[in-house]
């Protein structure tokens, strides 16, 4: 007799095995499609009378899928999105985060982009994953970053570009550029040349760097407007600026020497800077006091030559009288300081002694140290 009328197989009726009962069931038991569907179908009876194809019961059906159209048109916009409501495929207008709410399809359609969040695009490097160390790595993509100066040298240039969608351009941005992120990078890319192209080397690899990356976003900037991409560059950003890997220890072996020519050069001008300033204070000394000298000089030729003229007036009113004055009181001058003896033999010249003891008839003077009183002067 075949199994399937044994009612369970050669071990008896019902689900059991070899070693009795099969396995029974537990918990409630899941309720039954058709069993909903049929409930269902009965209430629709119910609330229909006439069935589901009477006039009323089809009024119904429709006012249903009328309702749920209408439903449709509400969607959500999140923190980072700005919603495009699009008109039979015209821009009518744009909304923010929340839930809002257009016209259903389709009449109204809505898109939306990451208008709020700022986009990071890396040019002369890439990210890439590192299974060894778990993570990701920097690996510099030449072709990007290879720049020529404006004095024919060659320099290494990452930089990053954050961007984002305009708020009030995110019509352009969705309809007027086709892959904005490969448009951002071939601006941005473009732009960095051609400012590093009208710069020198050296001024981009020391102190330029903010000055670089304000021309080169205000670049990027004018040709994104120009374009209509509804695209504003928040920053730009120079993470790398070096000369190739193949001349960088000769490059630096030169930058030391220039620091040490600028350090050479800074002592020499704190140097002048002390040494010129005492010299032309002492040049001004020595000159004040020749100034002072030569006042003092034609001061006193001045006043000789008044007091000769004075005295030579009072001598032509009396020649005779002013040349006895003028020879007393030079006598005056000239003896007043010395000792003096005065001897008057008379005409005769009798008693005149051989000898005459000048020293003993002078006032005796004090002897100076080491020194004794040589006499007086005749």
């Amino acid at each position: 007799m075949p199994w399937k009328n044994q009612g369970g197989g050669p071990w008896g009726s019902g689900p059991k095995g070899p070693w009795g009962n099969g396995p029974q069931p537990v918990g409630p038991r899941p309720p039954d499609l058709e069993d909903l569907l049929r409930r269902g179908q009965d209430r629709l009876q119910q609330i229909m009378p006439g069935g589901y194809f009477s006039g009323i019961g089809i009024t119904l059906i429709i006012l249903l899928i009328i309702a749920f159209w209408l439903l449709s048109g509400f969607f959500r916009v999140q923190s980072e999105e700005l919603g495009v409501v699009l008109r039979f495929g015209k821009h009518v207008r744009t909304v923010q985060p929340g839930l809002n709410y257009h016209l259903p399809y389709p009449i109204e359609t809505v898109l939306l982009p990451k208008a709020l969040r700022v986009n990071t695009i890396s040019i002369g490097m890439t990210l890439i994953d590192d299974p060894a160390r778990r993570g990701r790595s920097i690996r510099d993509v030449p072709e990007e970053s290879l720049m020529l100066t404006g004095d024919e040298n060659i320099v290494d240039v990452d930089f990053t570009v954050l961007w984002r969608i305009k708020p009030d351009g995110v019509g352009d941005f969705l309809f007027n550029i086709q892959n904005p992120e490969g448009t951002v990078k071939a601006v941005s890319e473009s732009a960095m040349r051609e400012v590093i192209g009208r710069s020198q080397i050296q001024p981009i690899l020391t102190g330029a760097r903010n000055v670089t990356e304000q021309s080169v976003q205000e670049l990027i900037q004018r040709t994104l407007d120009s374009y209509g991409a509804g695209i504003l560059i928040s920053q730009v950003q120079m993470q790398k600026v070096d000369p190739p890997a193949q001349v960088i220890d000769a490059f630096r072996d030169v930058q030391a020497a220039r620091a040490n020519l600028e350090q050479l050069q800074n002592e020499a001008q704190t140097y002048a800077n002390q040494v010129v300033p005492q010299a032309r204070g002492r040049a001004a000394q020595i000159m004040q006091a020749a100034e002072g000298y030569r006042e003092q000089t034609v001061a006193e030729a001045k006043g000789q030559s008044s007091r000769f003229l004075k005295v030579y007036e009072e001598y032509k009113k009396a020649p005779d009288v002013t040349r006895e004055r003028i020879y007393l009181e030079t006598m005056e001058r000239v003896l007043g300081g010395a000792d003096k003896l005065v001897y008057d033999g008379g005409p005769s010249g009798q008693g005149v002694v051989p000898f005459l003891p000048l020293n003993e008839l002078t006032t005796k003077r004090p002897p100076t140290t080491g020194q004794q009183s040589s006499g007086g002067n005749r």
